[in-house]
């Protein structure tokens, strides 16, 4: 196919180019789906915790929201990554996102039937929901390998061009920007329609937009394996390709360390678990407050995803990791101990904003550190971990907070956290001096893909 005017072959050192990857027309499909998807999908997060309080006034209901949204990533997971790998990347996509639209499809007519009592005056309508849930975390089990695997495919120079790497850093932008106005739509409707199932109508209309977008998007690179379905999932290829991912993983010392640093940061540094204590009973800012405490870390990695889609890409890409997750640790503790609010504010809006400085590297280094027939498989993994670590991490902070308090939960999860950072340093000396991601794609080259 005659190639893109737009995107010339990128030189030794290039000037940068803060809006490259917006000009290529492949991200530009990729982005104008992904965003209004992403912001119905965390619409959705908002109105099923709204709803299902709402009708049970039950907390552990809430907690069951995460149980049931987690476990498809925990039993699909590798299997997701697997089928990622051996078919068409962008089917796949299409097929998650049509997924997602027929899931919202099914939790607005659930919720209209819960409404109205078709379900009767027991807990059959939260158990249905519940099931619906699971149906969606189905579909997003399968949605993340394959969209993080297809990007680089879509883009010149693939993951170790540097127009990925200035397509990641929009890509955090866009995640940023879906998480700040998601919820404060989904309230806004909410409110002045005095229900949720218009909020899924908009999440199933969002994600079946995604799917036409992406259907016009035109990789440079042909899938490296593109099997039929029944022949990826037959259990001689299935297994076997299943934990090709997690021994890459083990191989690629920065990878994992990249991973792991990650898993304990987030499992440990849980304090958007217990923002709402810190709004009721420290801060004593009522919901107002808490609405203002839950965007904080987004407004912090928004502004720090523009900054860094505007500057060159990182040459000291290891030590930035670690110093990026000590200072998520360092500001945790200083939330803990903060009893103003402004200072709170300030608190976890600078713990966002390093936070995604580790978020951009990892997925830059997991990236370029990975062969192109393994992406979905070590994507698959990278899910594993995030899962695991978002829903422990709020069980861990709840427990502790039970026990000793929350300021003690959350500052001992920040020391917990550069503590880790410290091991990590001393046990990977290789993370540590880890330069430009741009070498380590060359260098990684030689040994994966053999």
């Amino acid at each position: 196919m005659p190639p893109d005017k737009t995107d010339d072959s990128i030189p030794a050192h290039p000037v940068h180019d803060a809006y490259a990857a917006l000009r290529n027309r492949n991200y530009q499909l990729f982005a104008g789906g992904w965003l209004p998807a992403s912001i119905g999908l965390q619409m959705q997060n908002t109105a099923l915790a709204w709803e299902i309080y709402e009708r049970t006034q039950d907390p552990l209901a809430l907690g069951l929201i995460g149980v049931f949204r987690a476990l498809p990533t925990l039993a699909l997971a590798l299997p997701a990554g697997q089928i990622a790998d051996r078919i068409d990347r962008k089917r796949v996509l299409i097929a998650t996102q049509i997924g997602f639209a027929i899931a919202g499809a099914a939790l607005t007519t659930g919720s209209i039937a819960w409404e109205r009592g078709a379900l009767g005056s027991g807990r059959g309508g939260l158990w249905m929901m519940f099931a619906l849930i699971a149906l969606t975390g189905c579909a997003r089990v399968f949605n993340g390998p394959s969209r993080s695997s297809l990007l680089p495919q879509m883009l010149p120079g693939g993951a170790s061009g540097l127009l990925f790497q200035n397509a990641v850093t929009w890509n955090a932008s866009l995640f940023q920007l879906a998480a700040m106005l998601g919820p404060i739509a989904a309230g806004f409707l909410i409110h002045f329609v005095k229900a949720a199932w218009p909020v899924y109508v908009f999440m199933s209309v969002s994600c079946l937009w995604f799917a036409i977008s992406a259907g016009f998007i035109r990789p440079h690179s042909p899938p490296p394996v593109n099997d039929g379905m029944w022949n990826a999932i037959r259990p001689r290829v299935l297994i076997p390709g299943m934990l090709e991912g997690a021994r890459h993983v083990w191989r690629e010392k920065t990878v994992f360390g990249a991973i792991t640093l990650d898993l304990f940061a987030v499992l440990l540094g849980g304090a958007t678990a217990l923002m709402p204590v810190y709004a009721q009973d420290i801060l004593h800012v009522g919901p107002v407050g808490l609405g203002a405490l839950r965007a904080a870390p987004f407004v912090g990695a928004f502004i720090m995803a523009v900054f860094m889609a505007h500057r060159r890409p990182i040459e000291q890409a290891g030590r930035a990791l670690l110093l990026s997750v000590a200072g998520f640790g360092a500001f945790t503790i200083l939330f803990g101990v903060s009893t103003n609010f402004w200072l709170s504010l300030a608190c976890l809006a600078i713990l966002g904003a390093v936070d995604n400085i580790s978020v951009v590297i990892r997925h830059l280094l997991v990236s370029v550190r990975t062969p192109d027939h393994l992406r979905g498989r070590v994507a698959a993994v990278n899910a594993v971990f995030i899962e695991s670590s978002n829903e422990l991490g709020g069980f861990e902070s709840g427990l502790v907070a039970k026990f000793f308090g929350p300021v003690f939960s959350v500052v001992s999860g920040g020391i917990g956290t550069i503590l880790v950072v410290i091991g990590t340093a001393c046990w990977l000396p290789e993370l540590r001096r880890l330069r430009g991601l741009y070498n380590a794609a060359e260098e990684a080259k030689k040994p994966s893909d053999k």
